[in-house]
């Protein structure tokens, strides 16, 4: 979600106002209708604890992750993670 904070906060606000009638569920699927089947097969997983690291980035790297905003940690994570996957090796 992209925006300055006061619009954020205004559309919080907006939305913490509004009745449970007002709210449109239609785009949320019926998941009563998946079955006991699929149920059955369903897996919690859990993410991995992520490993405290030191690492030295440029600069110019490091401030263009962290300029997309909150989560930049993360998204350099899920970039290196992509790498490695392309690699083809554990």
């Amino acid at each position: 979600m992209r925006g300055n904070k006061k619009s954020i906060k205004s559309d919080l606000a907006r939305i913490d106002a509004l009745k449970d009638a007002d709210i449109d569920y239609s785009e949320i699927p019926d998941l009563s209708t998946l079955g006991e089947e699929f149920w059955s097969k369903a897996v919690v997983t859990r993410a991995e604890p992520k490993t405290q690291v030191t690492i030295r980035l440029d600069r110019e790297v490091l401030n263009w992750f962290k300029s997309q905003g909150k989560g930049y940690q993360s998204r350099i994570n899920a970039v290196l993670r992509a790498y490695k996957e392309a690699q083809g090796r554990a």
